[in-house]
């Protein structure tokens, strides 16, 4: 029984690793093809889930592969994801 829940254990967390990284790609495909984005945009365009979607960011950012720019528009401070 130990043996077979490990095994499984195992198996889920590469398959939530692979996922994640999926997921990362689906982001930094979107950000390659439309430049920078706001994350509400961003999120629209990947339609992942919040959590799949702020793991995926933190794959990102832990990779060094994501930036936030920060932009001064009609007098507010707007922040972007880019690449």
């Amino acid at each position: 029984f130990a043996g077979n829940l490990k095994n499984k254990f195992k198996s889920n967390k590469t398959m939530e690793i692979n996922n994640i990284g999926n997921n990362a790609g689906l982001i930094w495909n979107a950000l390659n093809a439309n430049g920078k984005m706001t994350e509400t945009k961003l999120k629209k365009e990947t339609a992942l889930a919040s959590a799949d979607f702020y793991t995926a960011l933190g794959w990102l950012a832990r990779e060094g592969k994501i930036n936030v720019v920060v932009e001064t528009r009609c007098g507010k401070d707007c922040e972007y994801l880019s690449l």
